[in-house]
């Protein structure tokens, strides 16, 4: 997730856990050890065309927990007055550690939490990237916990915050329903599929899934009391490697780039229909029905040096935030998910 609640959480769990032998030291070091393993954002080995390469990767994997934690710690370690509590300064960064890769497999984004003993990225999709309602609760927690001087508000707020991701995954079980429902109806056999919950909320979800060389797109609303409803999106041609042109096939890098940005996407990659030269990231999109993704990669295929480079689409969008929100508090344009008059996409 954010910077921010990946701190702030990291800070509440070595609080909750350690408060009480370390004070509010526990919670200055789990928010290093919470906030570490995004270091790898400034690795500088990744190439140009693939900045993600590296990111949330071993850094971020359960493996590495405590490598990372005593990194986290050697600052206070050098600090006389702590050196004696050394174990418990290492600990509580270790479990600052392990809750950010933990945090971020809730997300669609995903990590290599199992990483090296599973080589793939684990995205469980119970949460956004940004979620303000799960932060407030942290912050509340971590300010109560260190005013009082007690470890019962933190954990509290974690018991809170496993409370919400519980409801996530109870969403993601609503969502994924509807989009069964969906295929279903159109006679689609889902080869791939995933539904997450767009920005900052867990009422409004984005569904996509491959179907015979196709990737659809649908709204989900699924309100908490209330029945789910959809809207129909709009539907692309899968891109894969084979599908580009012979010049950018005979290139290695371009191949490379391809590859690595293709398991990145988990393999929703489509050409932009408003430029055919960039290959996108189509699981993400601020209109949650259709395709308007956030980056992508921009192949030049003209001899005698195809390029690749990696793009952000943001400037791109027809959508906006505003609009976001105007699905999520509006139910205009959506229908019930029972509805079996579905049109044929």
């Amino acid at each position: 997730m954010d910077p921010l609640t990946q701190t702030l959480l990291g800070a509440v769990a070595a609080q909750a856990v350690l408060g009480r032998k370390l004070g509010r030291t526990a919670a200055l070091v789990g928010a290093v050890g919470g906030e570490l393993p995004d270091i790898d954002v400034f690795f500088p080995w990744a190439d140009a065309a693939l900045p993600i390469e590296y990111h949330r990767h071993f850094t971020h994997s359960l493996a590495f927990v405590l490598v990372v934690g005593v990194i986290a710690a050697l600052p206070f370690l050098l600090v006389g007055r702590w050196r004696q509590n050394w174990k418990l300064l290492i600990a509580a960064a270790t479990i600052g550690c392990a809750t950010h890769g933990l945090l971020d497999t809730c997300t669609s984004y995903g990590t290599y939490l199992l990483w090296p003993f599973v080589n793939e990225r684990l995205a469980w999709d119970l949460i956004s990237i940004i979620d303000p309602l799960f932060t407030v609760v942290l912050v509340i927690g971590l300010v109560w916990s260190l005013i009082a001087k007690s470890a019962r508000p933190g954990r509290v707020a974690l018991l809170m915050c496993l409370l919400y991701l519980g409801v996530g995954l109870v969403q993601h079980a609503r969502a994924a329903a509807v989009q069964e429902q969906l295929a279903s109806q159109r006679g689609h056999e889902i080869t791939r599929g995933r539904v997450m919950p767009t920005l900052g909320n867990l009422l409004l979800w984005r569904s996509v899934y491959e179907a015979e060389g196709m990737l659809y797109a649908d709204a989900v609303r699924a309100p908490l009391f209330q029945s789910t409803m959809v809207r129909q999106g709009s539907s692309l041609p899968l891109t894969r490697f084979e599908d580009l042109p012979q010049e950018a096939r005979d290139s290695q890098r371009i191949q490379r780039v391809f590859s690595g940005f293709a398991k990145f996407a988990d393999g929703y990659v489509a050409h932009l229909p408003a430029d055919p030269r960039v290959i996108a990231d189509m699981r993400y999109s601020i209109s949650p029905a259709g395709f308007e993704p956030l980056w992508g990669i921009e192949i030049e295929s003209a001899e005698p040096n195809p390029t690749v480079r990696w793009i952000y689409l943001g400037a791109n969008r027809n959508s906006t935030l505003g609009d976001l929100w105007h699905d999520l508090f509006n139910a205009s344009g959506f229908r019930p998910a029972t509805d079996h008059q579905t049109r044929q996409q």
